[in-house]
């Protein structure tokens, strides 16, 4: 029976301000990409993530962006080097802390927004955020956008790599992501998700808006947990793949 991995980014709420569906998206998902303050969250919202991550059985792992709070961590920055890497490392070090005091192993490294989309673009970015993950702890697996410079950062540093799709975003000819400025960049719908993340499963490639097929080695599906109809997409999708013969599981727990 094939493995797969569902995951989501969690934690994203800030004070009194609330984002997404945490708890119930818990009780679907596989693996928990849990923001460290950065783009979003803060110390009580981790530690409370981490607490329900745990009761639920599902992976954790650390979402880490630019310092970017007011942009969601959606804004290109500039940033040196040796920065940027101690920035991953400050972060990667946060969350690894508080899923201590909880009993939990922080398994995985997500980067998140505008960090992500520009990792996945820019090899020398992408080698920072790689060279950040290696330096805390080589046995982290990195989470990434599949075919990008970031998985291919990962691989020639040897770090365990796990390539991933998106249940809702469409694909350029290129294998990116279509920008969400476009009114085709999203897909709606559980059965259109479905439809869209089957055909990626079944050929093992990525399938752009175009037709083309990308081949690439899949581990994870990302759904998101912000739009009106994203919970019961996340179930429906989980449940459809379980009756397809998938046995979902967290990563590293194959």
């Amino acid at each position: 029976m094939p493995t797969i991995n569902l995951n989501a980014d969690l934690g994203e709420s800030f004070g009194a301000w609330q984002m997404g569906r945490d708890a119930e998206l818990l009780a679907i998902i596989d693996s928990a990409n849990v923001a460290c303050g950065f783009h979003a969250g803060d110390p009580l919202v981790m530690r409370r993530t981490l607490q329900l991550a745990k009761a639920a059985g599902v992976g954790v792992g650390a979402h880490v962006s630019f310092p970017d709070l007011q942009g969601f961590g959606r804004r290109a920055m500039t940033i040196p080097a040796p920065e940027l890497e101690a920035i991953v490392l400050y972060q990667l070090a946060a969350l690894d802390g508080m899923a201590h005091t909880e009993g939990l192993t922080m398994r995985h490294v997500k980067p998140h927004g505008a960090l992500s989309n520009m990792a996945c673009a820019d090899a020398a970015l992408a080698r920072t955020v790689v060279a950040a993950m290696k330096a805390y702890d080589p046995t982290l697996i990195l989470l990434a956008p599949a075919l990008s410079e970031l998985c291919k950062a990962g691989y020639a540093a040897g770090v365990p790599v796990v390539e991933e799709i998106f249940a809702d975003r469409a694909y350029m000819d290129d294998g990116t992501l279509v920008p969400r400025s476009r009114p085709d960049a999203l897909i709606h719908g559980a059965d259109a998700a479905l439809a869209h993340v089957c055909a990626m499963l079944d050929g093992q490639a990525l399938v752009s808006i175009g037709g083309r097929r990308l081949p690439t080695a899949i581990g994870s599906i990302c759904v998101h947990g912000d739009g009106p109809d994203a919970v019961r997409t996340a179930r429906f999708l989980r449940d459809e793949l379980t009756r397809r013969g998938y046995r979902p599981a967290p990563l590293g727990m194959a």
